[in-house]
């Protein structure tokens, strides 16, 4: 065996070993305090890109689900408006049944107009108030609203709105309407109780939406939990398994130092040779 202090082939063998641990226990150590075992994209670029990408959606899918709450909401608010509206129309439709008797004096009579035509007017003010984020789905702004119904917005899913207006489809009893004569209060059952149907089938319309925007919704929720266990699945750490390689690696590293050591002494025993 020959000696050099030119040359301490031992050192520089224990010396490379050292690095190697070490830049492998930096690793691990990265691993077990981020949870992740590809963090960046140099740890694999093609699975990282992957993973971000699946990040995006699921960020992406939290618009969808602020945009069906928000449909939501503005239905949740035109329904209890609109239930509003058949209850008003029911008592009208009573207010307009006993002014139709012949037999009523004409004070009693307009009692009954006046109680009619305040009712007609909630109906109006009901209407006007629906409002939810600015959106009003019965008093004719609008004629839908559009919910997101996917990441890349090219989906929705539409809303019609059921105008509830004096005067309108739905409800077509006229802005003027009165039970002032026996002849306009015989009119005014029939026009109420048409009017009743329609707000009941428009509300069950709105109903549906409601519904449909549920279902999506929930969908919406469970879509964004299997991406998120599915990056999961594509980056996150084995912990007991890098835990045990932490260990491993520390005591590894421990036994370099112990290597370099006796390498580097190697070179101070000449000196004996010379005493």
């Amino acid at each position: 065996m020959s000696f050099s202090v030119n040359t301490n082939a031992g050192a520089l063998i224990a010396l490379e070993n050292l690095n190697q641990t070490s830049q492998q226990l930096q690793q691990a150590q990265n691993v077990v305090s981020t949870g992740l075992a590809i963090s960046s994209a140099k740890d694999n670029g093609a699975i990282w890109a992957i993973a971000q990408n699946e990040r995006s959606t699921v960020g992406s899918l939290d618009a969808v689900k602020s945009s069906l709450q928000t449909g939501q909401s503005i239905i949740d608010v035109a329904n209890s408006a609109g239930t509003t509206v058949s209850n008003l129309l029911m008592q009208m439709e009573q207010k307009a049944l006993a002014a139709s008797d012949t037999s009523l004096s004409a004070a009693s009579r307009a009692s009954l107009n006046n109680d009619f035509v305040a009712l007609r007017n909630q109906i109006t003010s009901t209407v006007q108030n629906a409002s939810f984020n600015g959106v009003n789905l019965l008093n004719g702004s609008v004629t839908n609203i559009a919910s997101l119904a996917n990441a890349s917005g090219t989906s929705v899913l539409t809303t019609q709105a059921q105008n509830m207006s004096l005067g309108g489809s739905i409800v077509t009893l006229a802005a003027t309407a009165s039970i002032s004569t026996v002849t306009t209060a015989t009119a005014a059952i029939a026009t109420v109780n048409t009017s009743l149907q329609n707000v009941d089938n428009a509300l069950a319309t709105l109903g549906t939406s409601s519904t449909a925007l549920d279902t999506h919704l929930n969908f919406v929720s469970n879509l964004q939990d299997t991406l998120t266990t599915g990056i999961g699945n594509l980056v996150n750490a084995n912990l007991a398994k890098e835990s045990a390689t932490l260990q491993a690696l520390q005591t590894k590293q421990q036994l370099g130092i112990q290597a370099l050591s006796i390498a580097n002494s190697s070179s101070s025993a000449l000196l004996g040779l010379f005493r």
